[in-house]
């Protein structure tokens, strides 16, 4: 290697390390997936797929209530694409418990085929619903209200 080879070899090494970020850290994340399976075959396939996810700590899963913990270094976008490559219907867990929920059984919330002690996550409640949950003394007297107390 002469000398010309040598200089240029460590331009090209400085030119290359001014260019080159800094990559985020990826932040330590546990979230749920709900993964339809049935038999261990299943499990086995989709437990194999996740685990070879770079990141990856460790993956815990429920088969009775369809519900896959993943734990790591990684995205969740990325995580449900690998286990929607498995050929599994695979979604966010969709459900929280059902105290955490101002009304479980309304509508919107309730799920048959929600595992019991859960409902269905309400991410978005009508403005009515919203101020009916807020103050229940205001719905009786507004003008929206056929039934409003008419003494005022």
């Amino acid at each position: 290697m002469g000398v010309a080879e040598a200089l240029e070899y460590i331009c090209e090494l400085m030119s290359n390390g001014s260019k080159h970020k800094k990559s985020k850290k990826k932040q330590f994340q546990t979230f749920d997936l709900k993964i339809r399976m049935d038999c261990d075959g299943c499990e086995l396939k989709v437990h194999k797929a996740l685990v070879s996810l770079s990141g990856v700590k460790s993956v815990e899963i429920d088969r009775k209530q369809q519900k896959v913990t993943v734990t790591g270094y990684v995205e969740q976008n990325k995580v449900l694409k690998k286990a929607k490559s498995t050929g599994k219907k695979a979604e966010i867990w969709p459900y929280v418990p059902y105290n955490l929920v101002a009304q479980p059984y309304s509508l919107q919330a309730y799920d048959k085929k929600a595992p019991p002690g859960f409902v269905r996550k309400q991410d978005s409640i009508t403005s009515t619903a919203t101020a009916a949950l807020e103050d229940p003394y205001i719905a009786i007297f507004s003008d929206d209200n056929p039934n409003a107390c008419s003494i005022m």
